[in-house]
């Protein structure tokens, strides 16, 4: 048997909550609109909800430690006020509608952190899509290494051109028990999802991506890559980061099956029509935008637009997508450590023209877009993308926190 790093899991799900309440987007959007967590705050204000059991990223420099305290605190009391079902040894099919897209297919499994790396070059079954900050793990670490259970917003990608997985899956959906279905607050769209009790078949299929032959003809050797993180690479960074202290303490065989060892994740099909990708621009403030916008002409950073709240203005170059956007970043980082401001990395084109006309001062910077069929390849040679080059999606289209698993 291929070892391919995916398991089934047991799975919990809230029973007899507002499950339009309980679902809420991945902490790490809408950073720059606080606006957006206040409604949500509100129309969730008094129900069962995984906002009580997150700490959305916008809050940051908000008194985080009493936010992290409490986050904990809530997932106790959620624990022992019997809200939860427990799915045992399964996969959860999820169908997710968004505004964007009618229909996008995934999977919830469990992967194994043993075989994911986050390191730029990695041959580890799992590998990171971007580059991992560490400086981002420290405060999603702190509310890891005290929880009781995960809440998970990470997308996983496979490359399955054929469509044998998750497709047939939904084909036959009708076949397995409908476990949610509902709408998403915010805006967020619909989902439904099916418990998958036919281990033994999906794993089987997901080895066959291994094959040997199939592996040579698609990336020119035979690299063992299962997975490439595709959303959430710093949540499961952190995942990762908490088995390595907690598997200091274990025995061999407690190490194989301790709950901290794995992540439950959603897997997409890289070739899924509901599957895009957006660039991440960025968003820099509290700068001479004149100055800041004449030094960024002395280099090359590839095809960008930089916007300075009135004009936008196309800026040509030689180098591909991924060395532009480091050329860009490295600009923004020396610029900021000589002459101070800040840098924020936002989703969609309309959003950053709306916070740059809003905002004195700044400047937005426009990429290009990442064509999602390169991305497997890329990565297989040249290892990770520098971080926050593309996003799946638009924000309101990242996943949902829905699903739990105990990790202690």
């Amino acid at each position: 048997m291929k070892k391919t790093g995916l398991h089934s899991a047991n799975i919990l799900l809230p029973k007899g909550v507002d499950m339009n309440a309980w679902a809420v987007v991945a902490c790490d959007q809408f950073t720059g609109e606080p606006e957006y967590w206040q409604t949500l705050e509100k129309q969730v204000s008094g129900k069962p909800t995984t906002l009580d059991m997150i700490l959305p990223e916008v809050y940051l420099n908000d008194n985080p430690d009493k936010r992290i305290e409490k986050v904990n605190q809530n997932i106790c009391k959620y624990l022992d006020s019997g809200v939860f079902e427990e799915l045992s040894n399964g996969f959860i099919l999820t169908i997710r509608q968004t505004p964007y897209v009618q229909r996008r297919i995934g999977l919830m499994g469990a992967i194994d952190l043993e075989e994911y790396e986050y390191s730029k070059k990695s041959d580890a079954l799992i590998r990171s899509t971007e580059g991992t900050v560490e400086e981002r793990i420290p405060p999603r670490l702190k509310i890891r290494k005290d929880a009781a259970v995960e809440f998970p917003h990470v997308m996983v990608l496979f490359d399955d051109e054929n469509r044998e997985i998750t497709e047939p899956l939904y084909q036959n959906r009708d076949k397995y028990k409908k476990v949610y279905d509902f709408d998403l607050n915010m805006d967020g769209g619909h989902v439904e999802g099916y418990f998958i009790d036919d281990v033994s078949e999906v794993l089987g299929k997901f080895e066959k991506l291994l094959d040997k032959e199939r592996l040579i003809k698609k990336y020119g050797k035979q690299d063992n890559f299962a997975f490439a993180v595709g959303d959430g690479n710093h949540s499961l960074a952190t995942a990762k980061a908490h088995w390595n202290v907690v598997k200091q303490s274990l025995s061999e065989s407690e190490k194989q099956t301790h709950p901290a060892r794995y992540a439950l994740v959603e897997l997409v099909n890289i070739y899924d029509e509901g599957i895009y990708f957006e660039p991440i621009f960025r968003f820099v403030t509290g700068v001479d935008k004149q100055a800041f916008i004449n030094g960024l002409k002395d280099i090359d950073c590839g095809n960008i637009r930089v916007f300075d709240g009135k004009t936008f203005t196309e800026q040509k170059g030689a180098c591909a997508l991924a060395d532009g956007i480091k050329a860009t970043d490295k600009y923004i980082a020396d610029y900021i450590a000589l002459h101070g401001g800040e840098v924020d990395y936002i989703h969609g084109e309309s959003n950053l023209e709306k916070l740059v006309k809003a905002t004195e001062n700044a400047v937005g910077i426009y990429f290009e877009k990442l064509d999602k069929a390169e991305l497997f390849r890329y990565v297989s040679e040249k290892g990770a993308f520098p971080r926050k080059t593309f996003s799946m999606g638009e924000g309101i289209e990242k996943r949902y926190y829905l699903e739990g698993r105990k990790i202690k």
